[in-house]
């Protein structure tokens, strides 16, 4: 696969440091890499390009390695960002790193040929001592050229934050990554986001510099970028109302990562279907085309929402997130769990309440403010329009039972169409 040609086709290619890397790619299978600093315990949907492009590179035959930051991430990269980064505890940094080695190893393949591999760059680092790599890296680094970097100026332009000498020392420890895989590693490419330039750059020059210093002759160096994430509003990408969108289910429902592709608007779904989607083009061309003769059914928003959950969250996961996404449509409930049912009715009204018998329905209609008075609880019942679970119930004298409850806590009641209330049941009684 040319895998430079399918990169521009998709609009991913962004930069590349020479124009022969396509060549070098074609001959033979090579190794790349791209870095994962752990500012958190797991990796967002921001990161989902670089680890998507990894992918990509892999399927077409080249060796990738994900350099996670035990370094790096001690230091903070002012890349992309406006003020420094809190500084992490040694405790916190290798929780951090054992949390996105465990996504990582979601998405490439770590057997066969092109085996992927995983690398800590604490572990170059540390033997190291600060007059050490002055004198071995530094020297090889102008001030002026570092403050020409744009996420150095930016920096530097804004009074209030300014720049660290720490997070500006960033820049030589990502190009000293890159000068140490390329020698122990033969890796011959650095990947990331465009704001990344500067330092892929940095990295390409040192390992020159120090190739002429050692008078070695080795294979060249290259760097590619994708674009930036950005949303069609201005908003960023991976951020909703209820805060970041991670890969890791524990932080992120597989249910909350479903919706989140659901919801993406039809200006953005053209641009992540590119990104993101390992659909042909042909499919992806499809599917944009649907976007802009059939909205209102969103197939591209659905066909990517799938895509990713299945990548991220598994086959299984996705059946699990397809049935409690009818749920606010009226299908069953009964095959839901209580953490599932939770994220699906998280913005609906609800009521806490005693286990203790007897509880009437017309009872809990009323105290739900679902129905006005007892009288009018009974009319709703008998017209078929109250549902328990999404189950029609026509029985004015119904009794809430152990039985009728999912996961023996909760009852989802509803009223017409649209009007929902959970009522959630706790205690050592019985019903």
């Amino acid at each position: 696969m040319n895998i430079i040609e399918d990169l521009t086709k998709r609009n991913i290619l962004k930069q590349i440091t020479n124009t022969d890397l396509q060549d070098h790619l074609q001959k033979e299978s090579r190794t790349l890499y791209c870095g994962f600093d752990p500012t958190a315990d797991s990796l967002h949907v921001g990161s989902l390009f670089p680890l998507l492009t990894l992918k990509r590179f892999q399927n077409a035959g080249h060796t990738p390695i994900a350099v996670v930051g035990g370094a790096t991430g001690i230091v903070g990269d002012p890349s992309g960002k406006t003020s420094e980064r809190p500084l992490l505890d040694l405790e916190q940094l290798q929780l951090n790193l054992k949390g996105i080695e465990s996504v990582i190893k979601k998405f490439l393949s770590f057997e066969g040929k092109n085996t992927a591999k995983i690398v800590n760059n604490a572990d170059w680092f540390q033997p190291f001592s600060y007059l050490g790599f002055l004198r071995d890296v530094g020297k090889h680094f102008t001030v002026n050229h570092m403050l020409g970097k744009e996420s150095v100026r930016t920096r530097l332009q804004d009074r209030d934050h300014g720049i660290s000498y720490t997070e500006f020392s960033y820049m030589l420890l990502q190009a000293y990554d890159y000068y140490h895989l390329h020698k122990n590693a033969n890796c011959t490419l650095q990947i990331g986001g465009s704001d990344q330039w500067g330092n892929i750059t940095a990295g390409c020059e040192l390992i020159r510099r120090m190739n002429a210093l050692e008078e070695k002759t080795s294979a060249p160096a290259y760097g590619l970028t994708h674009p930036l994430v950005m949303k069609a509003d201005g908003s960023k990408f991976g951020k909703t109302e209820s805060g970041t969108i991670w890969l890791d289910s524990k932080k992120t429902s597989p249910y909350q990562f479903y919706q989140f592709w659901i919801q993406t608007s039809d200006d953005d779904i053209i641009h992540f279907l590119d990104y993101f989607s390992f659909q042909s083009i042909e499919q992806i061309n499809d599917l944009k085309q649907k976007v802009k003769t059939e909205p209102h059914l969103r197939a591209a928003q659905k066909s990517l929402a799938e895509e990713m959950t299945v990548m991220v969250h598994g086959e299984e996961e996705l059946k699990n997130v397809i049935a409690a996404s009818g749920a606010l449509f009226g299908s069953s409930l009964q095959d839901l769990d209580s953490h599932t049912l939770l994220d699906v009715f998280s913005e609906t009204p609800s009521t806490h309440k005693e286990k203790k018998s007897p509880v009437l329905l017309i009872d809990l209609l009323v105290e739900t403010g679902l129905c006005p008075s007892k009288g009018q609880a009974r009319k709703d019942i008998k017209a078929g329009g109250i549902y328990l679970n999404n189950e029609r119930t026509q029985d004015p004298e119904k009794q809430i039972k152990e039985n009728d409850l999912i996961d023996q806590v909760f009852l989802i009641l509803r009223k017409g169409k649209k009007n929902y209330h959970v009522v959630q049941f706790s205690g050592q009684g019985s019903l």
